[in-house]
C-alpha cells in the first residue's frame, strides 16, 4: 500500500520566530520508525483564506495530511473555519467531541466558549486527545491536531498505527552510505549524468546530494545512496569507479 504523507505547521508565532517549530522533525521520525517517509510539509499562519486555499487543494489532493495547530478556540486560531469553508460545511458542535469535553472538565460548567473547543465542521471524525481529552478531528484522511507537540504527536500516532499499519514498511536493513568528493570537478551540474544513471538503475533506493559551502568556498559534495545493503553496495561500487574515472577524490563519509 503506497501512500503519501504530507504535513502542515500552522501558526503565526513559527512564521514571526517567536516560536520554533517541534513538528516537522517529530513527524518525521515517527513516520520513519514505521518505515513511512514524509513526502512534504507547509509552513503557514493563521490567515482564513490562505489555509482554506491550501486545505481545498489538499482535501482534493488524496494524500495523508498532519495539521499542527489553530484548532482552539481564540480568534486567532482558524483551523477549523478554513477547513469547513474548504469542504463546503458548516462548523457544529460534535457530539462525541462534547462528550470528552464533558468528562475532561468533570462536573464544570460547559461554557459556550468550552463548547467552541468541539466545533468542528460538520461530518468529521474525532481523534483522541490523551493529554487532556479535548479532540482534535480527522477528515479525508486529513488530521487536525493542537499546535502543542505533547498533544500533537501522541495524536499524530494514534492516528498512524490505527489506520495504517498495512503501509508499514521495513524499517531495520536499510542503509545510506555516501562519499565526500572534492576538487574542481566535484559539482552536481557536472555529475548529472552520473545520478540520472544510478537512479535509473536503481529505482529502488533513493540517491541524495548534498552540498556543503563554508563562507564562499566550496567545501565538498555529499554523494550517496539509501536503501537495502545489498543493494546500496552494488551501487556504490558503481559510483565509486565512475567518479575514479573523471579522476575526483572521494573519502568515505563518516
Amino acid at each position: 500500500m503506497s501512500r503519501t504523507f504530507g504535513a502542515i505547521i500552522i501558526g503565526d508565532e513559527i512564521l514571526s520566530g517567536k516560536r520554533q517549530d517541534k513538528h516537522f522533525a517529530k513527524i518525521a521520525e515517527l513516520l520513519a520508525a514505521r518505515g513511512l517517509r514524509l513526502a512534504w510539509a507547509e509552513y503557514l499562519g493563521d490567515d482564513c483564506a490562505r489555509l482554506t486555499a491550501v486545505f481545498r487543494r489538499t482535501l482534493a489532493a488524496g494524500d495523508v495530511v498532519f495539521s499542527c495547530g489553530g484548532i482552539g478556540n481564540t480568534p486567532d486560531d482558524q483551523t477549523r473555519q478554513a477547513v469547513a469553508a474548504a469542504l463546503g460545511v458548516g462548523l457544529a458542535l460534535h457530539p462525541a467531541g462534547y462528550e470528552e469535553l464533558k468528562a475532561r472538565f468533570n462536573g464544570e460548567e460547559i461554557t459556550d466558549q468550552r463548547r467552541l473547543l468541539v466545533t468542528f465542521p460538520e461530518g468529521v471524525e474525532i481523534i483522541p486527545n490523551p493529554f487532556n481529552r479535548i479532540p482534535g478531528f480527522r477528515v479525508r484522511e486529513h488530521y487536525f491536531t493542537p499546535g502543542f507537540p505533547q498533544m500533537a504527536h501522541p495524536m499524530i500516532e494514534w492516528a498512524l498505527d490505527t489506520f495504517y499499519r498495512d503501509a508499514f514498511g521495513p524499517v531495520a536493513g536499510r542503509v545510506d552510505k555516501a562519499f565526500l568528493l572534492t576538487g574542481p570537478d566535484a559539482h552536481e551540474s557536472g555529475l548529472l549524468d552520473l545520478m540520472e544513471r544510478i537512479v535509473a538503475a536503481y529505482p529502488d533506493l533513493r540517491l541524495f546530494s548534498l552540498p556543503s559551502i563554508v563562507g564562499r568556498e566550496r567545501r565538498h559534495l555529499e554523494l550517496g545512496v539509501e536503501g537495502a545493503p545489498e543493494r546500496v553496495e552494488q551501487a556504490m561500487r558503481e559510483i565509486r569507479v565512475d567518479i575514479e574515472q573523471r579522476g575526483i577524490r572521494w573519502v568515505w563519509r563518516p
